[in-house]
């Protein structure tokens, strides 16, 4: 079987280039990286990775190429 991801927007960053918003300001930031606590544990965001606030509210980390391929911007 097939499936598609259901079209949902969300809300990210980008981890050293955009402004870090309020809802992740709580992240505890070490050298250039930053620890997150995820549902599947505590995760690590380094330069240039995204930080995603999932449709639930949790955040997670995600490479850039893998966020460019799957996400697009919403104006």
């Amino acid at each position: 079987m097939k499936y598609r991801k259901k079209p949902i927007i969300i809300e990210a960053f980008r981890f050293g280039f955009d402004e870090t918003p309020d809802w992740a300001k709580n992240l505890y930031l070490y050298d250039d990286k930053v620890t997150i606590p995820t549902l599947e544990g505590v995760m690590t965001a380094t330069h240039g990775d995204f930080i995603i606030k999932g449709v639930l509210n949790e955040l997670y980390p995600c490479k850039a190429e893998i966020f460019n391929s799957t996400y697009e911007k919403v104006l």
